[in-house]
């Protein structure tokens, strides 16, 4: 899945399956990413910005159609706002499924989930094809 990438863009999607941290761009800064589903990797990214384990971190997917997998339902009002507004930098917080590891939503009962519109970000979510955890 990897191959169609640029080298750079393989090499931290590599980093990321090994349960690295890499720095990304987003809409409006650089951030710290992980895979999602990677607990050990995501209490890198609080360990690195010295942040709070009680401050939950966005799930960022590559499609629509994977928030799914993350929240319990999707509201219509939700639907109509990934509809307007993804890709970009709107981050919704919905009830979360029982498999989203604890350490991301900070042990709360939702999930933060966004579909990020910088292209090298929606790339490597491509090339991963892994959810990424990374800070708003």
């Amino acid at each position: 899945m990897v191959s169609a990438f640029s080298d750079e863009v393989r090499q931290a999607a590599l980093a990321l399956s090994r349960g690295e941290l890499i720095g990304l761009p987003t809409e409006t800064v650089y951030g710290l990413a992980a895979d999602a589903l990677n607990p050990k990797a995501v209490a890198a990214i609080f360990s690195a910005k010295g942040r709070p384990a009680d401050h939950p971190l966005i799930v960022h997917v590559a499609e629509v159609e994977q928030v799914a997998a993350f929240a319990v339902q999707v509201p219509d009002f939700a639907q109509r706002l990934m509809q307007a507004f993804w890709p970009g930098p709107l981050t919704l917080v919905l009830e979360k499924r029982a498999g989203v590891p604890g350490i991301v939503t900070a042990g709360l009962g939702s999930v933060a989930v966004r579909v990020p519109a910088h292209p090298l970000f929606r790339r490597l979510l491509r090339a991963t094809g892994r959810p990424l955890a990374a800070p708003s």
